[in-house]
């Protein structure tokens, strides 16, 4: 499990994110990067980190299903996650 704080991270950035994105968009139109660089650091998209929904893990994340590699294996196997099953042949 990731630290708490690690999370909350996370969200802020992510929120940070969303709060700039017209203004940051509007910006490079115009091609103003001395304006882009007096917005916050956490402002850009690039600085976000995908982590796994339910345990916070940074690293073995999975898109399509938002989870971390672990648990995905853990849930299909338990038969927690539809149309995901275990391949045999």
């Amino acid at each position: 499990m990731a630290k708490e704080s690690m999370k909350a991270r996370e969200v802020k950035r992510a929120k940070t994110v969303k709060k700039y994105a017209e203004k940051r968009k509007v910006l490079k139109e115009a091609g103003d990067y001395e304006g882009l660089q007096k917005l916050p650091r956490n402002a850009s998209p690039t600085r976000m980190h995908n982590r796994c929904k339910l345990t916070g893990r940074p690293k073995g994340y999975m898109r399509n299903f938002g989870i971390s590699r672990v648990l995905f294996r853990e849930m299909a196997n338990k038969g927690l996650i539809p149309g995901v099953k275990k391949a045999s042949w």
